[in-house]
């Protein structure tokens, strides 16, 4: 069947798998699900009852919540009949809600638990917007009450709407959480997202209608979001993650073929793995770090003769197994996206058998602008994949990667001015990042162009690919390179306490507490000697002279990173104002 609408994906998956396991989550320890029928049922009683509730073409109603199917379930009622979907991060606060109720004149808003809640009572105060939740909470609305509602509406009435819905009819508007100032409201229609489905259908290699995916990158943000309208398409079970703590239990549960998350989460699982190696001891601990140091020397497309070939295979028997087990033992895909991957990231997973695709995309452009191809051939290891179909790519002259095609975002919700400044007179889209092609059809990411700043001196530095070098370090939680219009770079460093407290460990060195350690001269001296070893792979003006080391963890709740763990610049640059200060004098 044609799908011309996100919500036909739920006929097709029926007439194409009829899924016993379309979405599914956990509660009180057991996995709820719901088959390909239940997710038409529900969507369809919940469409009659936004009708009943009156709720018309092209009224916004919000969804703050994290994944559960409940999500899935509002959303695609609400393309149903028309209605647009204002998608929000659970973590921003009130006064964001506030912003976004009235920027986009929210009439409803569906919540997931007692916080969110809480935080869309503060913003809705003396409006008349209706607050439902997906928990059972106090003096709010349930959704399930909301659910039943619909079922004595008729069918008839939610068919006659949904053939009035277009494919270029507007189904969301994202409101993008941004490492400077007010969010956009990203308005993309069906069309738009179709387009990415359908041109990464063959960047997915995972047996359709037999695989499973573990969810647990927001929904709200419109990787996961195309992510899973893209398994919905073909028949790939959803499983969400409880938590993001709970990561490591579910996959191992799960077993899941397949799942999206961030370079962060790699780093993170990469850390622990290598934490593990620490605490072995004599020929276990030779071995891991022996296969280890295989790994970060791998290139999927070089063939390093037999002896590396046969050493290799001897690592995977003994070492890299345990790592795919850890894993679920299933994986065969792992997507990675919203920012940079380390190159030695990427190269120890695929030698340990652990495929790690990268992509590119921006949410204003539906986001998939180039993917993977998932085998040893096509991989290139520190490029963002091949650039997908029907999606043109152009480099401008100081660099910028311009983009043209049917996943460009119709424009910024009520900010034409802010639209006219992205997308030029001849509709490219201006990504707003760096880069390069490849072999003509592979993307490569040098930097984000905002971010690139000017020494006194007049050279240019080019932040992101230093900080993602420097994070390689064990010791590095994070890292930002500061120093415009300086007469040298300097960085401010969050460090990694697990990376230093192995390191502790490792050198026969007492650790008492984190404070307490961080002001140690022999510490301090580790951080001096990891710098100078990374600094060699730059050039002379960009190497770091200067660091300070922080005492803080940057996270989302305290604003230095977005929800997708990128750096949030400005906020860093004015919260530790006195601390660079110091680097410079």
């Amino acid at each position: 069947m044609t799908i011309n609408r996100l919500f036909d994906l739920i006929p097709h998956q029926i007439a194409t798998y009829d899924k016993e396991v379309a979405l599914a989550q956990k509660l009180n320890g057991e996995w709820k699900t719901y088959s390909s029928r239940d997710l038409k049922k529900i969507v369809d009683n919940l469409g009659l009852a936004f009708l009943a509730s009156g709720i018309d073409q092209n009224d916004k109603v919000a969804i703050i919540s994290n994944n559960r199917p409940e999500w899935n379930f509002v959303d695609l009622a609400l393309q149903q009949i028309g209605a647009i979907s204002v998608p929000m991060y659970p973590t921003i606060s009130a006064d964001d809600y506030k912003y976004i109720f009235e920027h986009a004149e929210v009439k409803q808003v569906f919540v997931g638990d007692l916080d969110i809640y809480r935080k869309a009572t503060e913003a809705a105060t003396g409006t008349p917007i209706r607050i439902f939740s997906f928990d059972q909470i106090e003096g709010c609305e349930y959704w399930e009450d909301f659910l039943a509602s619909g079922e004595s509406g008729d069918l008839a009435n939610l068919e006659e709407r949904k053939e009035s819905i277009q494919s270029n009819d507007l189904f969301t508007i994202i409101y993008t959480s941004g490492t400077t100032g007010r969010p956009k409201g990203v308005m993309l229609t069906h069309g738009n997202v179709i387009h990415n489905l359908l041109a990464i259908e063959d960047r997915v290699i995972v047996e359709k209608g037999q695989s499973s995916a573990l969810s647990f990158l927001p929904l709200c943000h419109i990787y996961e979001r195309t992510g899973s309208f893209c398994f919905l398409y073909m028949g790939i079970s959803i499983y969400y993650a409880e938590s993001m703590e709970t990561i490591g239990d579910n996959l191992k549960e799960i077993q899941p073929h397949i799942f999206n998350t961030v370079p962060r989460l790699l780093e993170k699982v990469y850390d622990k793995i290598v934490s593990k190696g620490y605490e072995l001891t004599g020929l276990k601990k030779s071995l891991f770090f022996w296969a280890l140091n295989l790994g970060l020397k791998y290139e999927p497309n070089k063939n390093q003769g037999w002896w590396y070939n046969f050493q290799l295979k001897i690592a995977n028997k003994i070492i890299f197994s345990k790592w795919r087990e850890a894993l679920g033992g299933n994986i065969a895909q792992i997507n990675s996206g919203a920012s940079a991957l380390q190159p030695r990231l990427a190269r120890v997973f695929w030698s340990a058998q652990i495929p790690v695709c990268e992509g590119y995309g921006l949410t204003e452009t539906s986001p998939v602008i180039s993917a993977s191809v998932c085998n040893l051939d096509d991989i290139r290891i520190g490029m963002v994949g091949k650039i997908v179909k029907d999606v043109e790519v152009k480099i401008a002259e100081d660099g910028e990667i311009l983009v043209k095609g049917p996943n460009v975002m119709q424009g910024y919700y009520k900010q034409p001015d802010l639209t006219a400044e992205v997308i030029d007179e001849t509709g490219w889209f201006h990504t707003g990042d760096i880069g390069e092609i490849h072999e003509g059809v592979y993307l490569k990411i040098t930097d984000r162009k905002k971010e690139m700043f000017k020494t006194s001196g007049g050279k240019y530095i080019a932040p992101q690919p230093m900080e993602n070098k420097f994070k390689e370090s064990a010791v590095i939680e994070q890292i930002i390179i500061v120093g415009e219009n300086k007469n040298y770079p300097a960085a401010l460093i969050v460090p990694s306490i697990t990376g230093l407290q192995d390191w502790c460990k490792h050198k026969d060195i007492p650790y008492t507490n984190d404070e307490e350690m961080l002001q140690k001269e022999e510490i301090i001296d580790k951080f001096q000697k990891e710098i100078d070893s990374l600094n060699k792979y730059f050039g002379k003006w960009e190497q770091v002279k200067k660091f300070k080391i922080l005492k803080e963890q940057w996270n989302i709740e305290t604003g230095e990173l977005t929800p997708t763990m990128k750096l949030k610049r400005r906020v860093i640059h004015q919260k530790y104002a006195s601390e660079i200060e110091t680097l410079y004098n």
